[in-house]
């Protein structure tokens, strides 16, 4: 039940290759091999007839005119009556030239029957010029023409045909109000709905001022229906409804975790010492910890800033109790390991010499469980001979103060 009747619809390559070489003038390599012939040019002052046909001008404008079924199946004559500076299916039909299109422009005669042969084409489409501007309107037998336009769409070549040509011959200007009527009838009246493909694909694009093609297309967009395949456009912004929402301030969590994916650790060592060497130390300790690693190392900006996030989490932590940590400190004394683990080997001894520091003992505590028996005795004898020293010299300044 939901699917659609009609397809939506695609833009052609073809039509945009051809109509942009058009647009841009497309080059044309064979203006030294017609620059003497002049064909066209010929044709329009009555000198030589249209081929194969071996009709003159004057007698197409005179007898063709209002003759629709000539004018419908005869297909050799529009190219000779509206030339382009490219091959047509009429083979005998010459293209246009540089040199060729500037001597048309110059001769009044050649002139004046190109219009009368452009209005003797809207009027077999059922369009009538108004005026010199080049603006439209219905003909009085434009029912019976637009249902025929509507239903023979080789017709649509021919007036793409005619709209090149009135550019290359400088009827630029009569392009515009054309291709308007066109569409105010294909998209708004619908009494010719079966043209607006072409009317899009390859009437808009045949004029050359970019401004006008967008109003024609702003124009086509407005009345298209259904407007969702209406492809000749830029595509409509389409908000999101999470793109307004209010930005949350980050949690000192996640900025933490942030600072330590964006600074990669190295790997630890299988010799460092146990994972779990700093879970029971106080926070006072991994301040002082924390600080005499920075003092061998010369930590960046980024470094100093998770430094300070994870001075204030434990800050924020310090007032609860060490044996209920919650997931912040877990996460902290995660990074702190890892971060300790990381430091050169200066700071490595630095930490073995502080004993690893394990849950419930006193750092002294674990410096003499680490150190052998032997090595126990002779420590606590140099301790006694410093303590001895030291009381003798406290007990002589004693003495002299009394003295």
């Amino acid at each position: 039940d939901g699917t659609e009747l009609t397809a939506k619809p695609k833009r052609s390559f073809y039509a945009a290759r051809d109509l942009y070489k058009y647009r841009h003038q497309y080059p044309n390599f064979k203006d030294l091999r017609y620059q003497n012939d002049l064909c066209n040019l010929r044709f329009y002052k009555n000198k030589i007839p249209f081929k194969p046909d071996g009709v003159y001008i004057e007698e197409v404008l005179n007898k063709w005119k209002g003759d629709y079924e000539k004018l419908e199946h005869n297909h050799t004559y529009i190219q000779w009556l509206f030339p382009l500076r490219e091959q047509g299916l009429n083979f005998y039909a010459k293209e246009l030239t540089t040199y060729e299109i500037e001597e048309f422009k110059k001769t009044k005669e050649a002139i004046r029957r190109f219009l009368l042969a452009y209005k003797m084409m809207l009027e077999f489409f059922g369009i009538k010029l108004i005026d010199k501007t080049g603006n439209v309107a219905r003909a009085a037998n434009w029912q019976e023409r637009f249902q025929h336009l509507n239903e023979s769409q080789h017709n649509y070549l021919r007036i793409t045909r005619i709209l090149k040509s009135l550019g290359e011959l400088g009827y630029e200007s009569f392009k515009s109000p054309l291709v308007k009527f066109i569409l105010h009838e294909a998209l708004v009246e619908d009494t010719i709905p079966n043209i607006k493909q072409s009317a899009l694909e390859y009437f808009v694009y045949t004029i050359r001022d970019r401004r006008e093609r967008r109003k024609l297309l702003r124009f086509a967009q407005q009345h298209y229906t259904p407007s969702e395949h209406f492809i000749w456009g830029p595509a409509r912004k389409q908000k999101s409804e999470g793109s307004k929402t209010n930005k949350k301030p980050a949690s000192p969590i996640s900025v933490h975790n942030s600072c330590v994916s964006k600074h990669k650790k190295p790997k630890e060592p299988k010799n460092t010492p146990a994972n779990g060497s700093s879970a029971g130390k106080t926070t006072e300790e991994k301040k002082v910890e924390l600080a005499k690693n920075r003092e061998g190392n010369d930590p960046d900006e980024q470094e100093m800033s998770c430094d300070a996030v994870r001075q204030n989490n434990s800050e924020k932590n310090s007032d609860t109790d060490p044996g209920q940590l919650s997931k912040s400190d877990e996460i902290s004394d995660t990074s702190e390991r890892k971060e300790d683990t990381s430091h050169s080997k200066k700071d490595d001894e630095n930490l073995n010499n502080d004993c690893g520091n394990h849950p419930g003992t006193t750092e002294k505590d674990l410096c003499d469980t680490e150190n052998s028996s032997n090595n126990t005795s002779a420590d606590l004898q140099q301790n006694l001979d410093k303590d001895t020293l030291a009381g003798g010299t406290t007990a002589k300044n004693k003495d002299d103060l009394k003295s």
